[in-house]
């Protein structure tokens, strides 16, 4: 008959040890990956409804915007003449400037100058004016719950100027523009 060998308190001590240590080592990865999928749930939550974040793509807004910039828009219900606001355009998201809001009167000269109401709109975000692609009848008065927009970049921007995508409701919209956050070396902050 064999005769058992009984381990010493040492070494019960150290493989008692080593076994909590893996019970603790998979607590705390599962809480980690747990904790980093509720994160991300939020992060994608936050960012799909509250904060959407935009890349920019073509050139009816520059100056302003260019081409492969990130911003970050919030949501809102009411936007205010110079706002940047993002909204759906059949399948596509644009981003243009709001020009005048519900009721009040649009009138563009030859020159690209905009009028407001009878009084004129001073644009220091306008490099280059232009009457651009307009085939409404002017003056115009914007219909109530809509947005008459515009790009920055007159010349090239399809916009309310002209019919195929008129004034902007406001289930179109997704929000009103309010920081790029790339590059990283053009941070800017939109009033």
């Amino acid at each position: 008959m064999k005769k058992l060998e009984v381990p010493d308190i040492e070494l019960l001590k150290k493989e008692l040890d080593r076994v909590n240590y893996k019970t603790k080592y998979r607590s705390v990865l599962k809480s980690t990956i747990f904790m980093l999928v509720v994160v991300a749930a939020i992060a994608v939550l936050v960012a799909t409804t509250w904060l959407p974040v935009l890349q920019i793509y073509g050139s009816s807004m520059t100056p302003t915007l260019n081409e492969g910039e990130v911003v970050v828009s919030v949501k809102g219900s009411s936007f205010e003449q110079g706002d940047l606001i993002a909204f759906y355009y059949g399948n596509k998201i644009l981003v243009k400037r709001c020009i005048a809001t519900p009721g009040q009167w649009v009138d563009i000269d030859e020159d690209g100058n905009v009028y407001i109401d009878g009084k004129r709109l001073n644009e220091p975000y306008v490099k280059e004016k232009a009457f651009g692609d307009c085939d409404i009848k002017l003056p115009y008065q914007v219909p109530e719950d809509r947005y008459f927009c515009m790009g920055d970049h007159r010349e090239t921007s399809v916009d309310s100027r002209n019919s195929s995508v008129g004034c902007i409701s406001k289930e179109q919209i997704i929000g009103r523009i309010f920081f790029r956050i790339w590059p990283l070396n053009d941070l800017d902050y939109f009033e």
